[in-house]
């Protein structure tokens, strides 16, 4: 790790089959399509600047708080859904292509990759994925078309991984919005120490 380049991206290819999905969450990467002059190509990044929201930190406001009043949170209830839901959300960049979509539902089927699911009623308003490895979860989207209805899923998320003992929620980078949440940077080096102790730690049940 420490012969990686100064760079978030460290390599490109492979494919996106579970055992590659898995080895590449354990040793800090995730996959995201790169742009190149003959079309994308799969790329694994690790940021040299990692995006962690330590579970003590995560800012619930009077606001949020409020907002969670009018929502029911589920757990992997519609996992293909919310995938869906967040490849179709217009933003820059879009690397949720069908290919990713089946990939981390059979990681879904296998017991890897959960969804946090906020509803209004019957209604999928918000939510969030993810892949779990015992005390390890690494957040890859999430969206809302209701106010936040996401933020609901991601308080959900901290309280079942506080109760189940985990302690490392890595959502990739700090952005603006996930700062005003808690999200903090941590250097890659001091993140892979902490990935390595969180994939040590017992792998406990979600509640329902």
């Amino acid at each position: 790790m420490r012969k990686w380049p100064e760079s978030d991206v460290i390599t490109a290819g492979a494919d996106l089959a579970p055992a590659t999905l898995i080895h590449a969450y354990t040793h800090g990467m995730f996959p995201m399509d790169i742009e190149t002059r003959r079309g994308r190509v799969l790329g694994w990044w690790s940021p040299t600047e990692r995006g962690v929201l330590p579970l003590d930190g995560f800012n619930c406001s009077r606001s949020l708080q409020k907002s969670a009043r009018k929502y029911e949170t589920r757990i992997d209830t519609c996992f293909r859904d919310v995938v869906t839901m967040c490849a179709e959300l217009p933003r820059d960049g879009r690397w949720i292509t069908g290919e990713f979509i089946d990939a981390y539902t059979e990681l879904h089927r296998l017991g890897y990759a959960h969804s946090i699911e906020t509803f209004k009623g019957n209604q999928l308003v918000g939510g969030l994925y993810g892949v779990r490895i015992n005390g390890f979860f690494a957040g890859e989207s999430m969206f809302h078309v209701s106010t936040d209805a996401s933020k609901v899923a991601l308080w959900r998320l901290v309280q079942e991984m506080s109760r189940a003992g985990m302690d490392l929620l890595d959502v990739q980078w700090q952005t603006p919005h996930l700062a005003s949440l808690g999200v903090i940077r941590m250097g890659r080096l001091e993140y892979m120490e902490k990935l390595s102790k969180a994939l040590e730690a017992p792998n406990l049940g979600w509640s329902r």
